[in-house]
Order: C-alpha cells, then structure tokens, then sequence
C-alpha cells in the first residue's frame, strides 16, 4: 500500500512540474553586447597560456609591463625556499652528525637544542616560501585571465564617475561627493 503511494506521488510531481513550465511566458532578453568585436576565448586563452608559462598570458594581453612583475614574485619566491631549503639540510645534517658522535661541523658553538630551533625555523621559513610561490603562480594565472575579460569591457562615455565637490547646504562646508551619470 505505502508502495502505490510514493508510486502515485512521484507521477503526480513529475506532472506539476511539467504544468509549471508550460504555463510561464516566454521572456527574451535582447542582447547589447556586440558580437563582433568580442572574443570569448581570449580569457581561457591567456590563461592557459600563463599556467603554462608565468608572463605568457600578460604577453597575449600585450601588458608587458607586468612581465618583470611576475618574474621577480616568482623568482624571489624561489630563491628564498632554495636558500631556507639549504639552510635547513645544513642544520639537519650537522645536528644527525651530533647523535651519530661528531662534531666536527661548522655549528660547533651550537648545542643540540639550537641545531634543533634552526631546524624548524628554516623549515618553517622554506614551506612559507613554497606556499607564496604557489600563491603567486596562481596569482598569475587570475591576473591573465581578468586582464583578458577587462579589455573586452565595453568603456564609454555614456556611463561615467567623476569625483565632485559639492556644498552642503546645512552647514555651508565645500564635500567631496561621487557623480555618477548615465546617458541613455
């Protein structure tokens, strides 16, 4: 009996929802966007572009400017995790060398309990550099891809902000204010 009833439910709200659908008007949307000078591929373009190779997506957006901008985020980014990475390996050993019985390193003013504090300093230190490294990859990609969308944004004069100064006329002191003007 419960069987027939979830049965007749199920039918009953598969037919509203195709009474539903039927019954709504039909809305268009005219579209104002000019077709022609848009490309729609341009932003996953230049995307791809700069996963592949960080500045490439900046060349395709001919914002060259930002090239050397990602470069030096990068490669500073780097040669901190390269330089933290060295340093902690140094540590490392020189501190595995002391359990095994040396002490012939370069950390010999050093006891064990600062081999160890430099350890997890300079580990800490190298995850963060990869973790900004990541973040700047990334960082890079996003930036592409809004540039290419941006340089498709229709911009003229018929919708404009401008800054404006204003008297209030309450206590007659000069505001500054937003003008915001929209030209059908």
């Amino acid at each position: 009996m419960i069987r027939y009833f979830y049965i007749l439910l199920f039918f009953l709200g598969n037919f509203t929802l195709s009474a539903q659908t039927e019954m709504e008007p039909e809305i268009r949307i005219k579209d104002t966007i000019k077709k022609s000078g848009i490309n729609m591929l341009a932003p996953s373009k230049a995307a791809f572009y700069s996963a592949v190779l960080p500045g490439l997506g900046q060349i395709y957006n001919k914002k060259y400017w930002k090239v050397p901008l990602v470069y030096g985020a990068l490669g500073t980014t780097i040669y901190f995790y390269i330089s933290n990475n060295n340093k902690y390996h140094a540590y490392r050993d020189a501190y595995k060398r002391r359990l095994e019985g040396f002490n012939d390193d370069e950390f010999t003013y050093l006891d064990n309990s600062r081999l160890i504090a430099a350890q997890k300093f300079y580990q800490n230190n190298r995850d963060l550099s990869a973790l900004l490294t990541g973040l700047f990859y990334i960082l890079n990609i996003v930036d592409a891809n809004v540039d290419a969308h941006l340089m498709q944004f229709n911009v003229n004069d018929n919708l404009t902000i401008k800054p404006d100064f204003y008297r209030n006329e309450f206590s007659a002191n000069q505001n500054l204010g937003i003008s915001l003007t929209l030209k059908l």
